[in-house]
This record gives C-alpha cells, structure tokens and sequence, in this order.
C-alpha cells in the first residue's frame, strides 16, 4: 500500500463527504430505493456508465434527473425513439453560406451527465452513435474528433416488459455499461410515503446543487489509491473466467452459457469493488465488496445459450452460481 491504512480512510472519509448530503439530497425527491441510488454514485466514483432496467412507475427517469439537479454540471436527455438520427445525439457539420464552410454544431453528448431515456427504442445505427463516446470520451464529427467534457457519464434506462417498437441493445454498446441495475417494486410502506408524497398535481420542487464535477473527480483520485490484495485480483479474474470456462471451476454450466465476461468486465468488477469500499469509509477491497457488485457488472455481460433458456435459465442463475461455488479468499 501507498499510504497506512489509517491514513488512507482518512483521505476517504474527507474525499466522500459530500456522499451523505448527496444522498439526503436525493431522498427529498426519490423515496427508498437505496439500490439504485448507491449504485448511480458508485457509477459517478468508479466512472462508469449504468443502465437501468425496470417496469415503467419505478422512478428510474426520476432518480437520474434527480442526481443531474443535486450536482452543479451540464446535464442532457435525450429520449430515444425510432425516428432518432445519430446527429441527434452526437451533433453534425452545418453548412455555412455566408463564407462557404462547414461549422461544427455539437449534439447533447456533449454534457457531464447524459440521460439515454428507453434507449432501446432507437434502432441500431443510433445507439451506436454512442459507442466512442462511452469508451473513449471523444466524437468524430466530419474530419474533427472532440473531447468530451469531464466527468462525463452516460445513465441509460429501458422498459424489459414493453418489447414493441424497441430494438436489442448491440452488444458492444451493452458492454460499455460498468453497471446493469434490476430497479424494483418499493415496499410497502415506502409506497405508501410516495403516496403522501407524489399524489399532487403540483410540480416536484428541483433540490439544489451539493456537489461539483471536481468533488467527483477528487473522488476518483482516491478510489485509484484504494488497496486491492493480490489474492482478491485472483479472485476477480477467477470470476471472470468462469463465466468463460466454467468446466475448469466444476460448474455445470458449460452448455448454458454463449458468451462470458470480456477483460472489460475484470477491469469493471475491480473499479466497482474499489467504488464500493470507497462508500463503505475503507481503503481496502474485501471479497464481500466482490460479491456484493459482481451481480451489477456481470448480469448483461454473460448472455446465455439457447438451452440455458429452454431450461428457464437467465445469466443471473450463472453469476450466482459462480458467486456461490468458487471458493473466497
């Protein structure tokens, strides 16, 4: 380690101060889940983009701009629908009559947070639009590439039930997302508070900034410095693997799985582990820290076989098998 432990969780707990005003910031608006809220600020810490996935009612457009308006940075959304160009999203070259040249007119990409709203209602060619800006930080526009502004994160939702009209996510794009989130059903007594809360036909007040883009990039400094052992990176990439070769770790999944994790996923699982040590006050990774973010990182990054769906099986199943047979550290 760089730095003592001692010393380390100090500069932690210093660098996530604005970490609880955050979150109280958010609760004002969205009421319980603490899933979604604590993984879209591990995707800001860990930057990494985060694509949500839910019935529609389950305040997932909400969470996202209600994150945008607790952070002072530029924020877009752009709604995705069918008739949806990729000049729309990452900007075009604009003639210009006057002196017979082309000027470059920049598209929403260009923002700290983008919300992709039901970004799987757009065809192909235009999700695709987002693929260099999500690996890369960058646009090509015409002959010119341009930077994006940092931090920049892309917060993605879509509706798994309505299928009509929607195009499947391309998988190179799916694996540019460090964290897939299930978003859920409240319980009940936090659906009866959104009742007392949401039932007026007034506008929902916006909540004031608590936060910079440079607290979330300090945030990052630290979260590089996070301590991960060399039994933990073993066994991190001994997940990884068996989601390729599950025959080498006694699985009997060989037959149900198509395609497992990318290196990709092995650098993601470790910059989750980091951001959720970093959330948790700790300088250093545990195997629980693992366990606890593998699901996220892993559940669209495993597609499964055709077999693996005749027997009612999703790449869940998989990952939770993996999680609970390989042996910890």
């Amino acid at each position: 380690m760089s730095n003592s432990v001692i010393e380390l969780n100090e500069k932690i707990q210093a660098a996530a101060a604005w970490v609880s005003p955050l979150r109280t910031a958010i609760g004002q608006i969205i009421i319980g889940q603490k899933y979604l809220v604590d993984r879209l600020i591990l995707g800001l810490i860990s930057n990494g983009h985060v694509l949500l996935e839910g019935v529609p009612g389950l305040a997932k457009t909400l969470s996202v701009k209600t994150l945008a308006s607790a952070i002072s940075a530029q924020f877009q959304r752009i709604q995705f629908t069918p008739d949806l160009l990729p000049a729309d999203i990452i900007g075009t070259l604009v003639y210009n009559p006057k002196d017979h040249s082309f000027e470059t007119k920049k598209g929403p990409v260009f923002s700290n947070l983008v919300l992709a709203d039901e970004i799987n209602r757009a065809p192909a060619k235009v999700q695709s639009a987002l693929l260099e800006a999500m690996q890369e930080r960058q646009v090509t526009i015409g002959e010119e590439t341009h930077e994006l502004p940092t931090p920049f994160l892309v917060l993605a939702t879509e509706n798994p039930i309505d299928q009509e009209g929607t195009y499947t996510l391309p998988e190179a794009q799916v694996d540019r997302f460090m964290l897939k989130l299930n978003v859920g059903y409240p319980n009940k007594e936090e659906e009866r508070a959104i009742l007392d809360r949401m039932a007026t036909t007034s506008a929902i007040e916006d909540i004031n900034p608590v936060i910079t883009p440079d607290d979330i990039l300090r945030a990052r400094e630290v979260v590089n410095e996070i301590y991960v052992d060399e039994k933990i990176k073993d066994y991190i990439v001994d997940i990884v693997f068996a989601t390729r070769n599950p025959n080498d770790y006694n699985l009997q999944s060989d037959s149900l799985i198509q395609f497992g994790g990318s290196p990709r996923a092995t650098i993601s699982l470790t910059l989750a582990a980091k951001g959720w040590a970093f959330l948790q006050g700790r300088g250093y990774v545990t195997p629980q820290d693992v366990k606890t973010i593998a699901m996220d990182v892993l559940r669209h990054r495993v597609i499964v076989s055709y077999e693996a769906e005749a027997e009612g099986k999703n790449s869940e199943d998989i990952v939770q098998e993996i999680l609970d047979t390989l042996p910890v550290p």
